[in-house]
């Protein structure tokens, strides 16, 4: 599950992407103006931004502009009926990741919202997350070191790490992993889960993946 915050003030269409996005098991935090908007940024953090962009108030362009200069590092995807290029350069020079033109079907906002949300690290002022004191990961070119050595990893392998490194201290209940690690056509598989725990854990230490029982995961860096 996904914390996302709505910016879209078409109440009808508000309320549609709300309720779709909601059966998918996502969060969803709608509001209808950019003032709104802004004071829900301040107020929490969010695993996606889906704005609109001609919003009463601050317009989007402007709402994620600022939110990018106040450290909000996460994806955003703006749903907007604009559709020259100048706009769309405006857009991803205002730190979006996506763009999706109205109308739109909802499956193909789904497609957007999830590659988006299994894709990593956005926008990180830092370059590099410290999980031990010999074991990193370098976000700018997505690799894993472990004593100065890059370790190659399997994609669901890499798919769980940064799940877990930007969930650190949080309980992962088994659903949200498969559904971060499974694509729409795939089956998920505890089995197939316990074999990529146990992968990591040979890598990274058994310390770092902690097992809560009838819970999930938990897992935990070097402070």
């Amino acid at each position: 599950m996904a914390k996302i915050l709505l910016l879209e003030d078409d109440a009808n269409l508000n309320e549609t992407v709300t309720e779709f996005l909601t059966e998918q098991g996502h969060e969803i935090v709608a509001v209808y103006d950019g003032y709104e908007a802004q004071e829900k940024l301040y107020e929490s953090k969010y695993d996606l931004l889906l704005l609109d962009v001609n919003t009463p108030g601050i317009n989007g362009f402007d709402l994620l502009k600022e939110a990018r200069d106040g450290d909000v590092v996460a994806p955003a995807i703006f749903i907007t009926s604009l559709d020259s290029v100048d706009d769309l350069e405006k857009g991803f020079e205002s730190g979006c990741d996506d763009y999706i033109r109205k109308p739109f079907v909802l499956k193909e906002l789904l497609i957007r919202v999830e590659t988006l949300l299994k894709r990593g690290f956005f926008h990180e002022a830092k370059e590099v997350i410290k999980i031990s004191s010999t074991i990193e990961y370098d976000i700018k070119n997505n690799e894993l070191n472990v004593e100065g050595k890059t370790v190659s990893l399997g994609n669901k392998e890499s798919l769980l790490l940064k799940l877990f490194m930007k969930t650190e201290g949080e309980v992962l209940a088994h659903e949200r992993i498969y559904k971060h690690l499974w694509d729409f056509d795939e089956e998920p598989s505890d089995t197939a889960l316990r074999t990529y725990i146990k992968n990591l854990r040979k890598i990274i230490g058994k310390e770092r993946i902690v097992s809560i029982k009838k819970q999930g995961y938990k897992f935990i860096a070097q402070k």
